[in-house]
């Protein structure tokens, strides 16, 4: 027998084909039927839905487009990967055979850097919690210590004294560079005297390595401007040192947070538009540092900790449709295999979705909802897609960073992992959550064990 048509009811559209209007966006749906020469379809089927596909080819691009944007523009030039971006280690592991140190903010994060083979003295730990043992481990693998706090500075000399050990630190630093609002939580604040402070404190003491300055203004930072006002900021700090201590540094760390080219929510132009590319960043922060007063014999190395900008655009998330519905004041709606659980960052982005099939003319606002039973599972509050039926797949773009290292168990298990790598060939590099991943770390008391009902 023919296969029954779906039924359409008829439209009529108006049609945007410049700049925004009263009428919004235009809408232009193209399917995403192949990821890196593979159907969609095909992935799914093998390694199930939902599904992470990460692009080898497109990491290494997007890793060697930066380092050029970069050291084209300064003389010396060092990239550490931010593991809490993505901390899977096949993808840890691409950045460092491209030249990548490691930049971790936790024991666990270090540990796993270690385990990775990245040499200690090139594991840059930052973060606001670092134990007394992580420090220890830290110091005796020749790491660079960004030091958060004063508490963690005197644990630091403590420990030194102690040990007879050198510890090599930097301080971080938070400053006003015309952000609002400004993360200050982080570090010693530079307009109040703090990171000056902080510095004559560890110049005293005469017990630790003052090896670097180091920054981190802010996440999905869109004004190139601000890198430049940060930059200019360390590089007087550093010159500081240099006219009272004769004391040059080794390296200025400008942190990351550059934007990718995902679309935050609220935004009225998509990021692809409005985005910085690396090369501004680089122009920005480059120029800042030549043109500012400090004049040691030796350039510093100028430290970047990108992550997002790196590796968003390097990955996409497959799904499923499970199933249709009307809302009652009548929109359409559209439940996915997809969660927020699985693509946390849902509460930061207007993800890019499309259809991975043939597709019809007719469109719908629709609502996109996620399979877990709570009510903030939402995928896109609002988006025009065409008719997605039960068993339709749909690709989600932009989702490298973040959601492998921030997604949770809860309701439902996290799923595959899959590399393709520059010749097209097909790696699991994390398997789809069981039952024994979960129950294999709790305990039963034995008197619970059993039970009648």
């Amino acid at each position: 027998m023919p296969t029954r048509k779906i039924y359409e009811r008829p439209v009529i559209k108006k049609l945007e084909g410049n700049m925004p209007n009263k009428f919004g966006m235009r809408s232009a749906h193209e399917p995403t039927q192949s990821i890196e020469g593979h159907a969609v379809k095909d992935l799914i089927n093998e390694f199930g839905s939902p599904l992470f596909v990460i692009s080898e080819k497109k990491l290494r691009k997007n890793y060697r487009n930066a380092r050029q944007a970069f050291q084209t523009r300064y003389p010396k030039v060092q990239f550490a990967w931010s593991y809490k971006t993505n901390y899977l280690d096949a993808v840890c592991n691409i950045y460092h055979q491209e030249g990548s140190w490691a930049e971790v903010v936790s024991g666990f994060e270090y540990d796993k850097a270690i385990r990775n083979g990245v040499p200690g003295s090139k594991i840059i730990f930052n973060g606001p919690d670092k134990t007394d043992s992580d420090l220890r481990k830290a110091i005796t693998n020749n790491s660079l210590i960004h030091i958060d706090h004063l508490d963690e500075l005197y644990m630091l000399q403590d420990i030194a004294r102690e040990s007879k050990m050198r510890p090599r630190v930097a301080i971080r630093v938070n400053m006003d560079t015309g952000v609002y609002p400004m993360w200050d939580r982080f570090g010693f604040n530079y307009e109040n005297g703090q990171a000056w402070d902080a510095l004559n404190k560890i110049m005293f003491s005469g017990l630790m390595d003052l090896v670097g300055l180091h920054t981190h203004i802010g996440t999905f930072m869109l004004s190139p401007n601000a890198y430049a006002v940060a930059a200019s900021k360390l590089a007087h700090l550093a010159q500081s040192l240099l006219n009272k201590y004769n004391h040059e540094i080794k390296y200025i760390d400008i942190g990351g947070g550059f934007a990718s080219k995902n679309t935050l929510k609220g935004s009225y132009l998509p990021g692809s538009d409005v985005s910085p590319s690396i090369h501004d960043f680089a122009e920005a922060i480059a120029s800042a540092l030549m043109n500012s007063d400090y004049r040691p014999k030796t350039p510093p190395v100028l430290v970047i900790e990108s992550g997002r900008a790196l590796i968003d655009d390097a990955a996409w998330l497959l799904g499923t449709v499970l199933a249709n519905k009307r809302l009652s004041d009548g929109r359409r709606a559209t439940i996915l295999d997809i969660g927020v659980n699985t693509l946390f960052t849902a509460f930061w982005y207007d993800h890019l979705i499309t259809p991975a099939q043939p597709i019809t003319s007719y469109t719908e606002d629709t609502a996109l909802y996620g399979p877990l039973c709570m009510n903030i599972d939402v995928v896109r509050e609002n988006v025009n897609l065409p008719l997605l039926n039960r068993g339709d797949h749909v690709v989600v773009h932009h989702v490298g960073a973040y959601n492998m290292t921030q997604w949770l168990q809860f309701i439902t298990l996290r799923p595959n992992v899959l590399l393709i790598d520059e010749e097209g060939g097909k790696h699991l590099i994390r398997r789809a959550e069981s039952l024994d991943t979960i129950t294999s770390q709790e305990i039963m008391p034995a008197h619970l064990a059993h039970f009648d009902l």
